[in-house]
């Protein structure tokens, strides 16, 4: 059953925002593939390491900004610790969060607007546009779409040659589950180029970034897009139902997952390219309800980045659990 309807969250239906097809630029926008780490889920063989770009990062925060919809002594101690976690790495770190469940939810953030390098989460509002496209044509997770030179970037797959064709749903899957570069390229294109993914975007709550080109987001975005697909708002039951498998037990599970307890179930999309390494998921398990959690760093990149998430996604998972 889908995680929406496990929540009894109302289901919303919205209308995708299709642009005319264009060739997609071509950036940088790669995910390191973690080290000597046997993917969660069968892939194909996977490409060699993948080339590091060389995109900017955002600096370390040196004074951490704090939002909440309310004042709460637990959730002072949250952020209290989160800054902990930040100063100690030397690292810029934001975090977003959105609670789903529980007696009175809210949404806080840890310098939440601060923009950082989208890495792959510019995937995200990719997969949710293809979803709901899917829920409301199902037919369409079957259309072919071919690849052209233009869209290769290096990545898990070798298979890309000029005229070759592929189901929606293929690409969408290797988007999923290993962040393919090259499948994302080419989803981005078929959806109308970067101005109709950021309309897209920005329609599902995405009202700071600019994806794919230049290619920025912020923790505050992405938590009100995962939100937002979560409360039904991007294709309801039939668009989780499509959704969340292709963000589940992906090859990238260093990161939110690693600090959730036992239980719990991720869905989520990771970012990481040089010193940045972002996620941002939908997390369920927990005694106090579902929430989705956006943390975004700077600064350590590679297994350091994935690793200080982790921790953070810890000290979230421990509030969400027992602080209330």
């Amino acid at each position: 059953m889908a995680v929406g309807a496990l929540l009894g969250i109302s289901l919303v239906s919205s209308t995708l925002l299709l642009g005319p097809s264009v060739l997609a630029e071509t950036t940088s926008l790669n995910d390191q593939r973690p080290p000597k780490r046997t993917p969660s889920v069968p892939v194909l063989a996977p490409s060699p390491s993948l080339a590091a770009a060389a995109d900017p990062t955002a600096a370390p925060l040196a004074a951490p900004l704090i939002i909440g919809v309310r004042q709460r002594g637990s959730l002072d101690t949250l952020a209290s610790r989160v800054v902990a976690i930040q100063q100690a790495s030397g690292a810029g770190v934001a975090v977003a969060i959105i609670e789903l469940g529980g007696l009175q939810p809210e949404a806080w953030s840890v310098n939440g607007d601060q923009q950082f390098v989208a890495a792959s989460t510019y995937k995200l509002p990719i997969l949710m546009a293809e979803a709901q496209l899917v829920a409301e044509r199902p037919s369409a997770a079957s259309d072919q779409l071919c690849y052209v030179d233009a869209d290769w970037e290096d990545g898990w797959y070798q298979d890309y040659q000029n005229g070759t064709c592929f189901t929606r749903a293929t690409l969408s899957l290797r988007v999923g589950q290993t962040s393919d570069n090259t499948a994302g390229h080419i989803l981005v294109r078929y959806l109308g180029g970067t101005g109709a993914l950021n309309a897209y975007a920005q329609a599902h709550g995405a009202s700071e970034s600019a994806f794919y080109v230049p290619n920025v987001t912020t923790a505050n975005d992405l938590s009100r897009l995962m939100a937002d697909e979560a409360r039904g708002g991007a294709g309801g039951v039939a668009s989780q139902t499509w959704l969340y498998p292709l963000l589940t037990l992906t090859a990238f599970e260093n990161g939110l997952p690693a600090g959730v307890g036992p239980g719990a179930t991720v869905v989520h999309k990771v970012g990481t390219i040089d010193m940045v390494s972002s996620d941002v998921g939908l997390i369920t398990g927990s005694p106090n309800g579902a929430y989705v959690l956006a943390v975004c760093t700077s600064g350590l990149g590679g297994d350091a980045g994935m690793a200080l998430v982790a921790q953070v996604s810890a000290a979230v998972w421990q509030f969400e659990s027992n602080e209330r």
